[in-house]
């Protein structure tokens, strides 16, 4: 399975990499916090480290560690603006359950 993005994702990735001047696309991982124990990590890269799994979609790299691909593989990341706030959103089959406040999620 792999990490896609919807074209709303991918265009506001290529827009922002365009505006920063550098950059290879994006990290996806996870790292234990909140209180269903998970929470997603995503930064823009400028290098691909030995260890990362690199997926391409739409045009974007999105480089994943081997130890968060067991989490997100088969999530689709997108990019949605509701009202005035904007963002990613995860759409992860392999979610359990998702904190009240939404920071958090369980596999």
């Amino acid at each position: 399975m792999s990490v896609t993005l919807t074209p709303a994702a991918a265009k506001h990735v290529n827009r922002y990499l365009i505006k920063r001047g550098k950059g290879l696309g994006v990290r996806l991982g996870v790292k234990t916090t909140g209180c269903s124990g998970l929470a997603y990590q995503l930064e823009y890269v400028d290098e691909i480290k030995p260890e990362d799994i690199v997926f391409e979609d739409l045009g974007v790299k999105v480089l994943v560690d081997p130890k968060s691909l067991a989490y997100i593989q088969g999530t689709e990341l997108d990019f949605v603006k509701e009202g005035l706030n904007e963002g990613f959103r995860f759409n992860n089959p392999n979610e359990r359950d998702r904190c009240g406040c939404g920071e958090s999620f369980r596999v």
